[in-house]
């Protein structure tokens, strides 16, 4: 075969998220929107503020050859100039423009960190459970993925497990707070003793291990406070997206960041950008390089999805679930009612049900039900998850 295996099976291979998001929208046209509880996607149910729209307006004012043009390839310079003065303000450090690198959203930032910092047979770790595409990037970059469970209890990582699974091979860890699928901020305390064992490991190995802080949701949390991992672990690397912030998830603008005080600082943000010409990820957007400059401080509105939360985690408490309380994402982590997640989905889907069993998120025996969705369809799944626990006595 002339094309390429590995990207054959990609493509081949559906994303679990994706085929049951396709399968609700399908059924919704077959037996109306109001009767099918699709809890799939990630997709931010609350409108982009009112700021956006007001500097989309504004740049559309600007010549076309700066609207529409080319942008250096790490990003405008008062765009990356306002995501460090906003990192400044917020966490007392002293970034500059050149420690940012604007992108294409998370996806590209996290593909561009494993391919600043990997090589051909190297490891990356990741914190199960966790989003599936995690693996597809680390492979991609020549990689081997190695997933380590969270505590099971608490869902906070399991650092001894991790130090465990770290071998003269592993390059870096992945962590991601607050947590998609499972809505948990990692503790201080729980990042700090990470750092201790990746110190611990880097002193008997004699080798490097990058922290990668994944933080799409760092600004959707429910009165938990998430540390900033930079001060307390100082070979990170943080990769950042406005989808969940700012309401954007279809416009892909998100940064990479390469603190100041990463002792490979220099070296690493030549790497970033190599990495980007690698990957042909010529500029991040250029229209939303401008949102940014504009909206970069704009509070996330969480009201919503904290009703959700409430309205999901009361309504399925009192039939019975089992879940984590989430602290933040907008994502219930709820234990199936079999051993088998795929089982337990399909009778949910019987009923019209559609979580997102927890196989594909690397651990076995959840779903995980994505409140970013209307209120009314909450309220109005309770009759479904009602029969769904009663079809188990």
């Amino acid at each position: 075969m002339t094309i390429n295996e590995k990207s054959y099976a990609y493509g081949a291979q559906k994303s679990s998220i994706r085929e049951i998001a396709a399968y609700g929208s399908a059924r919704k046209a077959e037996i109306g929107a109001e009767n099918v509880f699709d809890f799939s996607l990630g997709n931010p149910s609350i409108p982009a503020p009112e700021s956006v729209r007001a500097s989309i307006a504004r740049a559309l004012e600007l010549p076309p050859t700066q609207l529409h043009g080319y942008t250096p390839a790490p990003g405008l310079p008062a765009a990356r100039e306002a995501v460090a003065a906003s990192l400044n303000r917020r966490f007392g450090t002293d970034y500059a423009a050149g420690d940012v690198y604007l992108t294409c959203g998370a996806a590209a930032s996290l593909s561009i960190s494993f391919h600043a910092t990997v090589n051909a047979g190297d490891e990356v770790i990741v914190i199960a459970p966790y989003f599936p595409e995690y693996r597809v990037w680390i492979e991609t970059a020549g990689a081997t993925c190695v997933e380590v469970m969270a505590d099971a209890k608490t869902f906070q990582i399991d650092v001894d497990a991790v130090a465990a699974a770290i071998t003269e091979r592993t390059k870096a860890v992945i962590i991601n707070s607050p947590n998609n699928p499972v809505g948990s901020v990692y503790a201080e305390q729980n990042l700090r003793d990470l750092a201790a064992a990746l110190a611990a490991a880097e002193e008997r190995l004699g080798t490097q291990i990058y922290l990668v802080a994944d933080e799409p949701y760092r600004e959707i949390t429910y009165g938990a406070e998430v540390p900033w991992v930079p001060a307390i672990y100082d070979r990170t690397i943080v990769c950042y997206s406005y989808s969940k912030s700012l309401s954007l998830p279809g416009e892909r603008i998100g940064w990479v960041l390469v603190p100041n005080t990463n002792p490979d600082h220099d070296k690493l943000v030549l790497a970033v950008a190599g990495a980007g010409r690698k990957l042909g990820f010529v500029c991040a957007p250029a229209l939303f390089q401008h949102v940014v400059i504009d909206c970069v401080d704009e509070p996330t509105d969480v009201e919503a999805y904290a009703e959700n939360r409430r309205a999901l985690t009361e309504g399925l408490s009192a039939l019975g679930y089992e879940f984590v309380e989430p602290q933040g994402a907008f994502y219930l982590w709820v234990k199936a009612l079999e051993p088998d997640a795929n089982a337990f989905f399909e009778r949910a889907k019987s009923f019209e049900l559609l979580p997102v069993p927890s196989d594909s998120f690397g651990c076995p025996g959840w779903v995980r039900v994505g409140y970013c969705v209307s209120h009314e369809t909450i309220v109005n799944s309770m009759p479904a998850w009602k029969k769904l626990a009663e079809s188990y006595k």
